[in-house]
């Protein structure tokens, strides 16, 4: 099977397993007893009905009306796709539904509408608009698309959107504002190509006339060529912007142009075409998946060049997610009567002023980089800025205030943007921040145990993805045979280290382990019988960096695992015992939980190194540590010595590391729980924050804890994370699943690029 092929059934079975679709429907309310279930229906419901009917804004009082949603399209032109009918739309709507989830927690119907005819498409978003708080247009074609907005936004009382219009109008608009200002150029004077004109390229164009673009200084071009006022029978959207120049060809438009749109199809753009461009030349190159002239291809044209497209691999990426579920929740969140231009000129500046601010090291982490800086290569934010719910939201809100369509106005900003935040407690952002970094830069994994299927097909993801480098061991014929089962293929070493021609590699590794060990009772006899052991042989390949990280444990119990690489690996300078971390991704947000595998019954002293062994790991995800000490007792109120241990280890704590947010001991509840440890401990370090990391007594406890969220609550867990080794070595929980090993995967990789950084002692 191609490689094709095989991605192609990937993505059926994820949009087909566990159960079909992406989105579902969640209660928010009890409904465990009888009680429960008479409010939330029969009797009880009668009470909300009757004050709705009194006054319709109270919809918003008792139902979800004010956080939901409506993506609505014909399917008539469906990413691209083209015109594949509402049916084969429905994953494209589930799918955009999902990002308004996961970047704004904004709920999501999706609506699938029978028909072409503009007025009963028309007709039907009006007779169901009374469910939502707001619309969402996606994937119809132009020219209806123009009316069906424009009629809509016309007669409904509620924000109407077209995200395929807007959305890359203000992404990029934002983007345009910020190249100009690089290029000290004013975007009254630029001239501007734009190549494409459906609905996106229009709705782009318009808004740059709104920040200043002339009419007279921008040209467009259609499938027939530039759009001319003298060509016959063009629509009102495309005369708006015809010219009077007496010029036909993309390439005429481009000499001496100071800015390209694009929003056409791949490698239209010569090289000859950028040379003729004005000096500091703007191209935005945005279509997709492949753009009207290469990313490379362009910088090495011209070196004086700012290029954005619409792809991930590149600096730059114009992508709506940074648009749509932003403006919806500002809009949703003063009950605005519609998106108006203010409101859209809103975010565009908020997302052109976000670029210039400092840029927090969880960005920086997740795209690998030392430090991104307003530049040439960074002109608009990153999908995965945290800022973004906090920035965004506020100023369309403002917006939507100061322009008169917002019926709930906020007054307290400061307590809107605590919550904001709050909301983004409830995704995995921190799962894709992970795999971000790890595709930066991947190293090369040893998965010791290739021979089992869920250990190869978690391989054979991390090299699909890029997030590492497989080197498979165990028996290469079992490995073989699973790989054609798999339709795992490409080029990936296989090592079977008892085969003979590992021979010489085994012994030049027992040689090395020997002289380590020769003194601790190991012969070379025993070294070399040791090699023929995949642990012991990973472990080595590590060591003497035929490797650079190591994955086991899937089918031996944890001890077993531990044991040679402890021997073989060792410790990191400085560090006296080993422990390990899971990162819970829960409701509230993710949850570091230590120490989950390693020590039994810690010192005090070992429980004030674990925590600050976790604290650098929090630090490795791009959050700041913020450390509760676990015990059944709170400050001192038993003086048991199992609570007193605890206490000692804050002791210590405060006393040496007072640059750490740790305190305790505490209990759970109290620790997770801000506002009832403000009220019974205002003077804990911790009052009024938000705990992120549990150190607990003893390895009963944290192991039980961590195993309890992930099965009763379905949480994803990552880990455990292996702390204070001397190389990056992890070691699986004992038949782990297989997301759970890419999970695993992305976490190696990101060690070996942390300590490959570290000068070697």
């Amino acid at each position: 099977m191609s490689n094709k092929a095989r991605k192609r059934r990937e993505a059926l079975v994820y949009h087909a397993k566990p159960k079909p679709g992406k989105i579902e429907v969640v209660p928010t309310k009890k409904y465990a007893t009888q009680r429960d279930l008479s409010l939330a229906y029969s009797p009880g419901v009668a009470e909300p009905c009757l004050e709705i009917e009194k006054d319709k804004d109270n919809a918003y009082k008792y139902t979800a009306k004010g956080n939901l949603v409506a993506v609505i399209s014909n399917g008539t032109a469906v990413l691209g796709l083209g015109d594949i009918g509402p049916e084969a739309s429905k994953p494209v709507m589930e799918g955009k539904g999902l990002l308004f989830k996961i970047f704004a927690d904004i709920d999501v119907f999706d609506i699938e509408v029978d028909t072409k005819d503009v007025d009963k498409f028309i007709e039907t978003v009006k007779n169901i608009a009374p469910t939502f708080g707001g619309i969402n247009l996606e994937d119809i074609k132009a020219p209806e698309a123009f009316e069906i907005e424009k009629r809509l936004k016309a007669e409904l009382d509620i924000p109407v959107m077209h995200d395929d219009q807007h959305g890359t109008a203000i992404i990029s608009a934002a983007a345009l504002l910020n190249a100009l200002e690089l290029t000290k150029k004013k975007i009254d004077k630029v001239k501007i190509v734009v190549s494409g004109a459906g609905a996106a390229a229009v709705s782009c164009t318009k808004l740059y006339k709104a920040f200043g673009a002339k009419a007279e200084n921008i040209v467009m071009l259609d499938s027939k060529g530039v759009i001319r006022k003298d060509r016959p029978g063009l629509s009102e959207e495309k005369l708006e912007f015809a010219t009077d120049r007496k010029i036909d060809t993309l390439d005429e438009a481009m000499k001496n142009a100071d800015v390209f749109i694009g929003l056409s199809i791949a490698d239209i753009v010569s090289p000859e075409m950028l040379t003729s461009m004005a000096k500091k030349p703007i191209v935005f190159a945005m279509a997709n998946p492949n753009p009207e002239i290469d990313y490379q291809l362009a910088m090495d044209t011209r070196k004086d060049i700012i290029m954005a497209t619409g792809r991930s691999d590149h600096p730059n990426q114009v992508n709506n997610v940074l648009g749509f579920p932003f403006i919806f929740r500002g809009a949703l969140d003063v009950r605005a009567t519609k998106i108006n231009e203010e409101m859209k000129m809103a975010a565009v500046k908020a997302l052109a002023e976000l670029t210039k601010e400092a840029v927090p090291e969880q960005v920086n982490i997740a795209y690998g980089e030392t430090r991104l800086n307003f530049g040439p290569e960074y002109i608009i934010p990153k999908p995965f800025d945290p800022r973004l719910i906090a920035k965004v939201p506020p100023a369309v809100a403002k917006a939507a205030m100061e322009s008169g369509v917002a019926k709930e106005p906020i007054h307290d900003w400061q307590k809107y943007e605590d919550e904001l935040l709050e909301r983004m407690g409830n995704d995995n952002k921190v799962t894709r921040l992970l795999m971000n970094r790890a595709k930066t830069n991947p190293k090369r994994i040893v998965y010791a145990e290739a021979d089992h299927l869920d250990v190869l097909k978690a391989a054979q993801i991390a090299n699909d993805e890029g997030i590492a480098i497989p080197i498979l061991l165990g028996r290469k014929e079992v490995i073989q045979e699973l790989m054609a089962e798999i339709d795992f293929d490409g080029d990936v070493e296989i090592i079977d280290p008892k085969a003979d021609e590992q021979e010489e590699k085994r012994n030049a590794y027992a040689h090395v382990y020997w002289k380590t060990r020769n003194r601790n009772g190991v012969t070379l006899y025993d070294a070399q019988k040791l090699m023929r052991e995949r642990n012991y042989f990973a472990a080595m390949m590590v060591n003497e960096g035929d490797a650079d990280a190591l994955l086991s444990g899937y089918s031996r119990a944890y001890p077993a695992v531990v044991k040679p690489m402890l021997e073989l690996i060792g410790m990191a300078k400085g560090v006296t015992r080993v422990a390990a971390t899971n990162l819970m991704n829960t409701a509230r947000g993710p949850l570091f939980i230590s120490d989950t595998s390693i020590n039994i019954d810690p010192t005090a002293k070992d429980l004030a190194k674990i925590a600050q062994m976790t604290a650098k790991t929090v630090q490795l995800f791009g959050m700041e540590p913020v450390i509760a000490m676990i015990s059944y007792a709170n400050f001192g109120s038993s003086n048991d010595p199992r609570a007193k241990k605890v206490k000692e280890a804050v002791s210590y704590l405060h006393r040496f590391h007072p640059e750490l947010k740790v305190d305790g001991e505490l209990q759970s509840d109290f620790a997770l729980n801000k506002e009832m440890l403000q009220s019974k401990f205002p003077f804990s370090k911790l009052a009024g924050k938000k705990v992120n990391t549990l150190i607990y007594p003893n390895l009963d406890s944290a192991n039980s804890a961590y195993k309890l969220i992930k099965e009763l609550n379905n949480v994803d867990s990552i880990g455990p994370i292996m702390m204070g080794m001397k190389k990056p070595v992890h070691i699986l929980q004992l038949g782990a699943s297989v997301e759970e090993m890419v999970n695993m995967s992305a976490v190696a990789v990101v060690d070996a690029q942390e300590k490959s950084k570290k000068p070697k002692k």
